[in-house]
């Protein structure tokens, strides 16, 4: 499938990667493919405020992932999440629901750490299943539109063709997939 990429898109798969490995996460996730797009400038052209997206994304995070749609079903339920969170970041620390996995030590990345060396960044970082989804309805969508290779916008779609944080918080900046798909076609 790779070889069907753009090489923008293919640089929005290795910033995703990257996006990863700087938040110390175990894996890369939709959110961090929407971030390499972002550092990429691919959402620029429909007039997106990358750090206001950025932040929304962080916040998100901070809510253990929830979106504003699960906090107003919880609201429903009498269940109020900020307050869950607040509780549970005075126990364990603020942005203990965001936290990243952590890594396993392994006996040569001990003895790193007591040498002073840090550690290589190329260690693997697994795409979860959500961002394995996206890649797969980018291909589909790709072949749906008559394309012959993914591109960033391809990328774009299949994130806002999925349920979940990161399409509404595209959605709260205006981006939806009839907006993407026409200010951005080529």
């Amino acid at each position: 499938m790779f070889e069907r990429f753009t090489s923008e898109a293919r640089e929005t798969v290795t910033g995703a990667v990257a996006e990863a490995r700087r938040a110390g996460s175990a894996t890369v996730g939709e959110e961090h493919l929407l971030l390499a797009l972002l550092a990429q400038g691919a959402l620029d052209p429909l007039g997106v405020d990358r750090e206001a997206v950025a932040a929304d994304l962080a916040a998100a995070r901070r809510r253990g992932g929830m979106s504003k749609g699960d906090e107003e079903a919880l609201a429903g339920l009498g269940i109020d999440l900020s307050q869950i969170v607040s509780r549970v970041e005075e126990t364990h620390g603020e942005g203990a629901l965001s936290s990243a996995a952590p890594r396993r030590r392994t006996l040569g990345a001990s003895l790193r750490s007591a040498l002073g060396r840090p550690e290589p960044d190329n260690r693997h970082v697994p795409f979860t299943q959500g961002s394995k989804k996206v890649l797969e309805q980018s291909l589909r969508i790709t072949l749906g539109r008559g394309d012959r290779h993914i591109a960033a916008l391809h990328l774009l779609l299949a994130l806002l063709s999925r349920p979940g944080t990161v399409s509404e918080v595209l959605t709260d900046h205006g981006v939806t997939y009839g907006t993407a798909e026409t200010g951005l076609a080529a």
